[in-house]
């Protein structure tokens, strides 16, 4: 049997491939690149820990890691689309990139990733499979990407206000009708706008598998029926009676620590916690989830297949996905993004560091939904806008 045969089997399995000659050659390649890692900027918490691991790779590896602080993914990739249009094959502007989602699907099926590799890590061998780290909003990621934190949908109210939080959607909509302008919800495209509204779609809708297909007119038509009529029914009831939204979950904590909202929402299980060290959000604040669970994902980090830094690249997302830079980047006082890692494989230390709790992160097991495929998003922020967003 061939060794490409080989090596393809291995992948399909989600085997690790590589050797230590190979990998020896990937971190002699790597030294004295530049890798400009582009990434969300709006994080204090991720902000800086990139720096860290900036400079644990400038240490260890003798790679310079520059951060690129981006506001949104879609203009990366629309950046990448223009240079690899231009000719610009083998110098692009990106080397490494925090995406997932539709951003990746327009990636992967435009041609332009660089990979398989992200399966040939060394660190691969740690990483959860039981995870969706092989999709990524049903689009399988085939090795184009590499997992680097886990994040689900948590809702944060204030125990002192709201001891007794709703659990599904009718609750929701009850709760809202007993609290007038106390509840909203970013205004999509924002990303945690678009995730609650496709939350309430996945829960009205009893045939959950036609969001893993790809969206059509027809399907759309019929499985966003309900949820129309659901936030008509919805908004009278938010804050400025559903005719302006905040701008962000940051605006919604803030209203939250303000007493302005009392619930606000969060990708990241812990981010109440963090909110609480910082005193963003009084003792009292808490998180919870939905009973019939909440939209989970992974998010990754990709290469351009331009990008003029592939060992680099490849030897930080390597160290991404460390055991060090894993536990670190879950510590609640560093970051709190959760791990994507199988914590079985990893050394005791690390094993006890990743299972501490901290008042406030979300402390009660709560379901994970799959994301619906990425090309709903698209399809499901339009209708969105055109209903509402010129309210």
């Amino acid at each position: 049997m061939k060794l490409s045969t080989i090596t393809a089997i291995a992948i399909t399995l989600g085997v690790s491939t590589w050797t230590h000659a190979d990998w020896s050659q990937t971190q002699n390649q790597a030294k004295g690149q530049t890798v400009y890692f582009n990434a969300w900027g709006g994080s204090e918490a991720s902000n800086a820990y990139i720096a860290w691991a900036a400079k644990e790779a400038k240490t260890r590896y003798g790679i310079d890691v520059r951060h690129v602080k981006i506001t949104d993914t879609a203009e990366v990739v629309k950046r990448i689309q223009t240079e690899v249009a231009a000719g610009r094959t083998g110098d692009g502007s990106v080397d490494l990139v925090w995406v997932n989602g539709e951003n990746f699907r327009k990636l992967k099926n435009g041609g332009l990733l660089f990979g398989p590799w992200a399966q040939s890590l060394p660190n691969w061998e740690l990483v959860d499979l039981n995870k969706p780290v092989r999709t990524d909003f049903s689009v399988p990621t085939e090795g184009y990407e590499a997992p680097w934190g886990t994040a689900q949908l948590t809702f944060i109210a204030d125990g002192a206000k709201t001891p007794t939080p709703p659990r599904s959607a009718v609750d929701l909509l009850a709760f809202a009708k007993a609290h007038p302008g106390r509840l909203s919800y970013p205004k999509p495209p924002d990303f945690h706008g678009t995730t609650f509204v496709k939350q309430m779609l996945m829960e009205l809708v009893p045939n959950k598998a036609v969001f893993q297909q790809p969206v059509t007119p027809a399907a759309f038509a019929a499985a966003t029926q309900p949820l129309w009529a659901y936030l008509d029914q919805l908004h009278p009831s938010l804050w400025r009676n559903g005719k302006s939204f905040p701008a962000s979950a940051a605006e919604m904590h803030r209203m939250l620590g303000d007493r302005e909202l009392n619930i606000s929402i969060t990708f990241n299980p812990n981010e109440a916690a963090n909110l609480i060290a910082s005193k963003q959000l009084p003792a009292s604040a808490y998180s919870f989830g939905l009973k019939g669970g909440t939209i989970g994902n992974v998010h990754f980090v990709a290469i351009p297949v331009n990008a003029r830094a592939k060992a680099g690249a490849q030897v930080f997302a390597n160290f991404l996905l460390s055991a060090e830079a894993q536990t670190r980047k879950a510590d609640i006082t560093v970051w709190g993004d959760s791990t994507v890692l199988d914590i079985n494989k990893l050394p005791s230390v690390s094993q006890a560091m990743l299972r501490k709790t901290a008042p406030g992160a979300l402390s009660e097991a709560v379901p994970t939904l799959p994301e619906p495929h990425a090309s709903w998003v698209e399809a499901l922020e339009a209708e969105w806008l055109k209903r509402y967003g010129a309210r």
